[in-house]
């Protein structure tokens, strides 16, 4: 009997956890092993895939200049879109973990961009940084300022992705270290008052070594989010990279290869590129995260 029931909890496992499996297996395990193979051939969408071997990494980090700049320009904007963010983000959740009448509805208002599309708050952002009479530039003429060729100059362009984007990361930042911090113990925080921290070092000496976890998690997901932006990217100055090569981002790079010049197999290996990138990126962090907890 034992040996029965154990058997048909088996089978009544593998019921409930083949469905799981075949998704994984159809929507993850095969669109990668088609993009690497995809990433050794040369492919049209038209034509029968040819067998090129290395030749698409090769030309990727040998013969491509537009491949350097989009590297640059995904850097630059990965920099600066994680550090906004992380900063404002650790600010708001500091402000949102208090016990103040109606503090929920400034939880609601901070959390509203995390739950609106990219692309239209893109389009909206993108009427807001008009030159001429965009809603940014106008109130910057109430003060005196000339107005500042946001989409329109190569080096504001990605100063203005970079802003839309910190703007639409810090809800979802907030939102985890909000949670982390709410899980401190306040008996810590009544330790220190007692012995006469401020409010200050009670943050710095409390709060943060106890959420370094949840930060850690915030860089890679801030990281891996900015390495791969294209939604904003292409909404906000179009599918070129312009003005000029401004916002050149490996995400339309990888989008131009692709889908404007049929390069299946090059957007391919492109991919992988990006995918190993990320992949020591994320492992240099948590390792950074381990060792500090260990130090901790």
């Amino acid at each position: 009997m034992q040996g029965r029931l154990a058997r048909r909890r088996a089978r009544a496992g593998w019921v409930f956890v083949t469905p799981n499996l075949a998704a994984v297996l159809v929507f993850l395990l095969f669109p990668l092993g088609l993009s690497l193979y995809l990433s050794l051939h040369s492919w049209d969408l038209f034509s029968p895939p040819r067998f090129v071997g290395m030749a698409n990494y090769r030309r990727l980090f040998a013969s491509d200049p537009l491949f350097l700049i989009a590297l640059r320009n995904t850097a630059v904007f990965t920099v600066s879109t994680l550090v906004p963010t992380v900063v404002i983000g650790l600010a708001v959740a500091a402000v949102l973990n208090r016990k103040l009448a109606g503090i929920g509805i400034f939880r609601t208002i901070a959390f509203l961009p995390l739950v609106a599309s990219t692309v239209a708050m893109a389009v909206v952002w993108r009427f807001i940084f008009t030159t001429d009479d965009g809603l940014l530039n106008i109130m910057l003429g109430w003060v005196g300022i000339d107005p500042v060729p946001w989409l329109t100059d190569p080096d504001w362009a990605l100063v203005s992705l970079s802003i839309v984007t910190v703007w639409k990361n810090v809800p979802f930042a907030t939102v985890i270290l909000l949670a982390a911090m709410q899980g401190v113990p306040e008996t810590l925080y009544e330790a220190a008052r007692i012995d006469g921290a401020g409010a200050v070092r009670r943050f710095w000496s409390v709060t943060l070594p106890l959420i370094r976890g949840p930060l850690s998690f915030v860089f890679v997901i801030t990281i891996i989010n900015s390495v791969q932006a294209f939604d904003q990217a292409y909404a906000l100055t179009g599918g070129n990279g312009g003005p000029e090569t401004g916002t050149y981002l490996l995400g339309i790079m990888l989008f131009q290869n692709a889908f404007g010049f049929y390069e299946v197999g090059y957007a391919a290996a492109l991919a992988w590129v990006i995918f190993a990138m990320l992949l020591v990126l994320t492992l240099l962090q948590l390792r950074f995260a381990r060792r500090a907890e260990v130090e901790l």
